[in-house]
């Protein structure tokens, strides 16, 4: 699985960003043609929930219909049934991605799964809806459970953090995590499991009452990392899907100094420095020791020719040497802290960043882009599932 993100179904926009102003069907069949097989889809509950109930959109979708006819007065419910029978005959599978529980564009800064607004039974819910309702579709391959899990220590201490341990708190992340796989497989025992990480976990001798007071990563209580890429609690406390074991994939998010400059990215960093110091006990020895497959959910940033670079093609190359799945955050251009893989109106494909991530992408010998349906090819470089493996 090697694809890429492309965000609005989340924001309020009522679509992917973009589509005010290029074509949608021009747009994803450029994704397909340049060999991504498999499209993360950030949504949020309110939406889910929206479309489950069928009602209205609090906002008519931002849809150019001047360059998009075909779209004219389409809900986003409509415009989201249009994604899955564009991607289906383009070779693309999609992995929907809970990215918020409100229809916010700052919803993913929210520390956890539910608000006040929007609670955790609503979360159950719209997972429930969105595995029964496109059950016999494989267009759909993947739910990614919630978007970065995330608080500190004090955060946690109020019930307002994701920790990872063995309690029923419904703040505890493991926990809520296998509350909704067992609701998402209910309904579709095919679908893969995206379980992420959370963002601190206690160092030996502390537990969650221990003070989130920050002098660095030595003197700290907790075990830092990204938003979602934090998997230490995998080792005492492993996510338990029981007989759907299979179908469960870790999966972090990972990003450069451009993004925020973490410890790691000290002075002449490498790739082994950021193994040892970071990926090893975040997150790789799960696909070391085989203990579940792992995708990296997000990774991309901007091409600054210095440290943010260098990351981008360890961790490229990490993945290529592993085999690790991944889905390159992102298309929009319009993703600030990263930018993304098109440019100037969503209308130019950047060409440098694209030939970084190109390698990753899962290609045959003679460079032949392979989808994941057995069928269907993805783009018109690319060959089938059942075409590769005959």
């Amino acid at each position: 699985m090697t694809g890429i993100n492309w965000f609005g179904f989340n924001t309020g926009t009522g679509v992917f960003d973009g589509i005010w102003m290029r074509n949608f069907r021009d747009m994803i069949t450029e994704i397909a043609d340049h060999g991504f097989n498999l499209l993360r889809v950030p949504v949020s509950t309110e939406i889910l929930l929206q479309w489950k109930n069928g009602d209205p959109d609090p906002s008519p979708p931002k849809v150019n219909d001047y360059v998009n006819p075909e779209l004219k007065d389409m809900t986003s419910f409509d415009l989201w049934t249009t994604t899955l029978a564009w991607c289906k005959e383009l070779g693309i599978k999609i992995m929907v991605d809970v990215h918020s529980a409100e229809t916010d564009a700052s919803g993913h800064t929210v520390n956890l799964w539910y608000t006040s607004k929007v609670g955790f039974d609503d979360w159950i819910s719209g997972l429930e809806w969105l595995a029964g309702h496109y059950k016999d579709d494989d267009t759909i391959l993947a739910i990614d459970l919630k978007n970065e899990p995330h608080g500190k220590g004090d955060d946690i201490q109020k019930g307002n953090g994701a920790k990872w341990d063995g309690s029923t708190d419904k703040f505890n992340w493991k926990y809520a995590a296998e509350t909704a796989a067992a609701a998402v497989l209910s309904q579709n025992p095919n679908l893969l499991i995206m379980v992420e990480g959370n963002e601190v976990y206690p160092k030996e001798g502390y537990d969650w009452t221990s003070p989130s007071y920050d002098y660095g990563e030595k003197f700290s209580p907790y075990h830092a990392a990204w938003w979602g890429g934090n998997f230490r609690g995998v080792r005492d406390y492993p996510i338990d899907l029981g007989k759907f074991k299979s179908q469960l994939v870790y999966s972090p998010h990972d990003y450069g100094p451009l993004v925020y400059d973490q410890p790691w990215f000290h002075e002449g960093f490498t790739q082994k420095s950021i193994m040892d110091e970071y990926w090893k006990d975040s997150w790789f020895f799960i696909q070391e020791e085989k203990i579940a497959p792992l995708l990296i959910g997000e990774w991309g940033g901007f091409l600054d020719g210095g440290p943010n670079e260098k990351w981008l093609t360890y961790l490229r190359d990490l993945m290529i040497e592993n085999r690790i799945h991944h889905t390159f955050w992102c298309f929009n251009e319009n993703s600030v802290d990263t930018g993304g893989m098109v440019y100037g109106g969503f209308a130019k494909w950047d060409e440098e960043k694209y030939a970084l991530v190109k390698p990753s992408l899962w290609q045959n010998a003679d460079g032949k882009f392979i989808s994941l349906d057995h069928k269907v090819p993805v783009g018109k470089n690319g060959i089938s599932l059942g075409d590769y493996y005959s």
